[in-house]
């Protein structure tokens, strides 16, 4: 079995002339199944496929890891591409009204309140099915083909990793914590163990690599690529994490995104030339 990863967009660039922006796309091919995993933000994730060469014409399904904008904005730019109607996998609660509690927007001399900034996904459903989006919504792993499940709901687990206390849903006219259970990931069975492709991981990046055992009967993690969602975690969450990842022998850490640059370096020191950034226009092959 052998999987191709191509990061199509991430918040920084592998050089060349790609683009690089606050979000994440990757096409994922195996031998028997090839699925874009979430679209970005805007139209940089297709502007670089053209760039970089990289085919969009085999796309089987489009799979969001979650409903915020920054993986799920680029979608109708990418459709153009695929240029057929295509499955779009996601948790029903993608569609939920996201925001975030968000401090940058307050103006502390007078406005000591909340401000919610809208962060979900940015334009209709109707919108993107008249794109060719063909969207099934469901809350239990799905079995793209023999080697290739997506995660389903990931279950709270461990005890160091929460939720990012800002994300919020607009629900019943009022502003509810989100505990995000539409964060889900894609796990690809290999002859060196599991190769776990997450998006942000908003509910922990252990949690979701034991969904993955769980899912798959295989104990092997082998190869971790994209958000691991540990750019707010302290250094405690940063060592457990670190430290599970050892237990579980992983070989590949290919970090992305929402990692954030301290965890990134920990990371590395953690791991050497098992480390990698995974920037926009970078291709991995396992």
């Amino acid at each position: 079995m052998t999987v191709r990863i191509s990061t199509l967009v991430e918040n920084t660039v592998a050089g060349g002339n790609v683009y690089g922006e606050w979000g994440l796309s990757m096409l994922v091919e195996t031998d028997d199944f090839t699925v874009l995993a979430d679209t970005g933000a805007t139209s940089a994730a297709a502007r670089n496929a053209q760039t970089l060469g990289v085919s969009l014409s085999a796309v089987e399904a489009v799979f969001f890891s979650h409903g915020h904008f920054d993986h799920t904005g680029g979608l109708l730019h990418l459709l153009n591409l695929v240029r057929k109607p295509v499955q779009v996998l996601a948790h029903p609660a993608v569609w939920d009204r996201k925001y975030a509690d968000s401090p940058d927007l307050k103006v502390c001399e007078y406005n000591r309140d909340s401000v919610y900034e809208y962060i979900g996904i940015p334009y209709a459903r109707e919108l993107a099915e008249t794109y060719g989006a063909r969207f099934v919504l469901g809350k239990d792993p799905v079995w793209l083909s023999d080697t290739v499940v997506t995660s389903g709901e990931v279950p709270m687990r461990t005890d160091y990793e929460t939720v990012d206390p800002i994300l919020c849903v607009w629900e019943d006219g009022e502003y509810r914590p989100d505990t995000v259970p539409d964060d889900q990931s894609i796990f690809v069975k290999t002859d060196k163990g599991l190769v776990a492709i997450l998006g942000c991981a908003h509910r922990g990046i252990i949690n979701h690599l034991w969904r993955g055992q769980q899912l798959t009967g295989v104990d092997t993690v082998y190869a971790v690529v994209g958000g691991t969602h540990l750019i707010a975690a302290d250094d405690r969450r940063i060592e457990k994490t670190i430290r599970e990842l050892k237990r579980l022998n992983v070989q590949v850490v290919a970090a992305s995104h929402c990692t954030g640059l301290h965890a990134a370096c920990a990371l590395e020191h953690a791991f050497g030339d098992a480390f990698r950034f995974n920037n926009a226009g970078t291709r991995i092959t396992i």
